[in-house]
């Protein structure tokens, strides 16, 4: 791609959740989503790939259609209340309307069956963007409208999504699909604790950032997209391997890895508002994702590759993709959970 429409295109990311990072007024919201989604589809259908095509139509009919919900939402509230500011939402019905509007957005189950597919379909570094920085301006939206959701709503929105991302990434072969499925699951555990403590769910979609970062930058410098190549990696990158394994089991959230903070954090606040059924489910439908990862660390590195699989073993090439940004990604996954007081002290 021309790199100036690439830069263009990537400033249009930025300036679309920057907008609706700052706006207060929907309409405002409605047009950074807008902006959003319109700058991500040329990357998303740049190799002319009809996989890549068939992606980029379900991801713009799906953002599309979310995107025309908030709109009438918003208009139907502003013509109850007679404002457009968010922080007024008196009318149930656009309300309700918001949240399933953004819930579809940020792929939260039972919304979330385009984005398996639709990551599928894209190159992993696009797949990265979508999985990152696509959460970012619906979220910010969701957290600042929370207190006029229903909190049953929200919890079965977050129960459902995690265990929908843990149940549908047991049975996938193709690695873009089981990181799909794990974000589905990571939005769950931001959702659930929403009403209760905005502050966690910060804490988790920054640690959701990294270690997804790590997980789709370790793919792209071995060049794995179904879990058979994952056999191969460790003959070329021994080191690349040991660190890949430990970032899916940050992902799972295993202790002493990062991805336990948020988990350990979120399971505590829930126990003290009183609600222990949710914890003991939440928990357990993490355990289930904890399988899948499991699953590709067990390939990863306790497979022989020739006698294993059928994929052909990788050539040693040189590669051009920068490494300070795994490396960074990885420690960050790796290591944070010693200084949760301090993250804690910050974020609160």
């Amino acid at each position: 791609m021309n790199p100036y429409v690439l830069a263009t295109l990537l400033s249009s990311l930025g300036l679309g959740t920057t907008l609706t990072f700052a706006s207060s007024h929907w309409l405002l919201a409605w047009m950074g989503l807008e902006i959003n989604t319109l700058a991500i589809v040329p990357l998303m259908a740049q190799h002319h790939h009809p996989r890549a095509v068939e992606a980029t139509t379900k991801y713009f009919l799906t953002q599309a259609t979310a995107a025309a919900v908030i709109l009438f939402a918003s208009t139907t509230n502003a013509w109850t209340t007679g404002e457009w500011d968010m922080t007024n939402m008196s009318s149930p019905i656009a309300t309700a309307m918001i949240l399933a509007a953004l819930a579809l957005k940020i792929g939260l189950a039972p919304m979330h069956f385009w984005m398996p597919e639709v990551l599928q379909g894209l190159d992993l570094l696009t797949g990265l963007i979508l999985s990152t920085w696509q959460k970012l301006a619906p979220l910010a939206l969701i957290i600042q409208t929370a207190q006029a959701f229903d909190p049953l709503l929200l919890t079965a929105l977050g129960l459902m999504s995690t265990l929908v991302g843990g149940w549908g990434g047991l049975n996938q072969t193709q690695l873009r699909k089981i990181l799909a499925y794990s974000s589905i699951a990571h939005m769950g555990w931001m959702i659930i604790v929403l009403q209760y403590a905005p502050h966690l769910t910060l804490l988790a979609l920054l640690t959701y950032i990294m270690m997804t970062s790590a997980a789709f930058l370790t793919l792209k410098l071995s060049s794995a997209t179904k879990v058979g190549t994952l056999a191969t990696v460790w003959s070329k990158s021994p080191v690349l391997t040991a660190t890949a394994a430990l970032v899916l089991l940050s992902l799972g959230g295993l202790p002493p890895l990062t991805g336990f903070m948020p988990k350990w954090l979120i399971l505590q606040e829930l126990a003290k508002q009183g609600l222990p059924l949710t914890a003991t489910v939440m928990a357990l439908a993490a355990l289930i994702s904890l399988y899948f990862y499991l699953r590709l660390c067990y390939t990863m590195t306790l497979t022989i590759s020739p006698n294993t699989v059928t994929s052909s073993t990788p050539w040693r090439t040189q590669t051009t993709q920068a490494s300070i940004p795994l490396a960074l990604s990885t420690v960050m996954a790796l290591g944070l959970l010693p200084i949760t007081p301090t993250i804690m002290m910050l974020v609160t």
